[in-house]
């Protein structure tokens, strides 16, 4: 990943910040829209996106939305037909879903969440097509999350990355009146002042282009690394890279899901808390709402948001796509967010807690974590040292 000049980067908090603008860009949009997403779901946001892509469609923009078929798996018969006859392009990643399958390449799912109006602007985040509010749990916050809006010369790598999965697809998928390469000229003037980077992670050439975007930040670290990541489980390096950042002195923040969202990976995860906190990190679990959030700011200058987890599905297996971006402005922001979470919304862990811990919760923990252990083991992805 290379970082470069002349970009105006917004941070967006929530679907609070980023519907409302995204909405009014797919309005004015004039010639082709790019939407990637894992989770679009048939709630009030699902419904207001298709209306906008729809009218898009019928003025005349080449619209092309591609969501996982997993993720995405009950996108709306109704929704689809009339995208068609509006005349928007609607392509799902890998729809093969069969549950007794044993081809492992089908848990490698879409789930970046990218967008790029008229080669022009760009989304780039954590946030799903859906609404913040879970429905049946009214007492819960809205969902935790983030979102970089970019313009500048990095659109262009964002609208080549959008524009080469959707032509793959379209290929495997047999749609060959879809598979042109798109000629829309990509606006790379550079207007402002921000140092941005933008990094996919795919099963070809860039397998680890986030993780070591990360490495580099994290090793070169010499005062405070803040991570807020919902689903965190990374592999030997990354932990290796923390604990040494932690024992010369950098603090270590890390904000991570205190709901139990994944089950399985959020048991696992404890697993490692021990550790952690020995080498003299900080743990928090935010409990106000579901988090969501894929954020880090290291020594105040260098921060990221984007779709990547630090856990082996978004590390080995998913499409995926951040933002790093090198602004002390940008990353006060961002830093100042999460630690106003860590300070409001949640609970911070101590050695104590997780010494004293029950045999039932540690039972629990252990053999969660062996079986994601397992899981890996029979899947052949991460390699011998990954949970190590």
């Amino acid at each position: 990943m290379r970082f470069s000049g002349g970009h105006r980067v917004r941070l967006l908090y929530n679907g609070t910040d980023y519907f409302p603008l995204l909405l009014a860009e797919i309005d004015t949009a004039r010639v082709e829209i790019f939407l990637e997403t894992y989770l679009f779901e048939a709630d009030d946001i699902g419904a207001r996106v298709v209306d906008a892509l729809i009218a898009a469609a019928v003025r005349g923009v080449r619209v092309k939305i591609q969501a996982d078929g997993f993720g995405a798996r009950q996108f709306p018969q109704p929704w689809r037909d009339r995208l068609e006859a509006a005349g928007a392009w609607l392509l799902f990643f890998r729809p093969d879903i069969r549950p007794l399958s044993f081809n492992t390449s089908r848990l490698r799912r879409l789930h970046r969440k990218l967008v790029v109006i008229d080669g022009r602007v760009g989304y780039v985040g954590g946030i799903n097509v859906l609404s913040d509010l879970e429905p049946g749990l009214p007492g819960l916050a809205p969902r935790y999350d983030y979102a970089f809006r970019v313009e500048g010369p990095v659109v262009a790598q964002m609208h080549t990355a959008a524009d080469r999965l959707w032509r793959h697809t379209a290929w495997v998928q047999l749609r060959p009146e879809w598979t042109a390469k798109s000629r829309v000229p990509v606006d790379v003037t550079p207007c402002g002042h921000v140092v941005a980077g933008f990094a996919i992670r795919d099963n070809l050439r860039h397998r680890h282009g986030i993780e070591l975007a990360y490495l580099q930040a994290i090793q070169a670290a010499r005062h405070e690394i803040v991570i807020a990541n919902a689903y965190f489980l990374p592999g030997y390096r990354f932990r290796r890279a923390l604990r040494a950042a932690a024992a010369r002195g950098v603090r270590v923040v890390l904000l991570m899901q205190g709901q139990v969202d994944h089950f399985l990976l959020h048991w696992a995860t404890r697993a490692y808390y021990r550790r952690f906190l020995v080498a003299g990190m900080e743990i928090h679990e935010y409990y106000a709402g579901f988090m969501h959030a894929k954020a880090a700011v290291i020594d105040g200058e260098w921060s990221t948001v984007g779709s990547s987890n630090l856990d082996p599905f978004s590390l080995l297996l998913a499409r995926e796509a951040n933002v790093f971006v090198r602004d002390a402005a940008l990353a006060g922001e961002l830093r100042d967010d999460i630690l106003r979470q860590v300070a409001v919304s949640a609970r911070r862990v101590n050695l104590a807690d997780v010494s004293h811990a029950g045999w039932t919760l540690r039972a629990l923990v252990w053999s969660c974590f062996g079986l994601v252990r397992l899981i890996m083991g029979l899947t052949g992805y991460g390699g011998r040292r990954y949970l190590e």
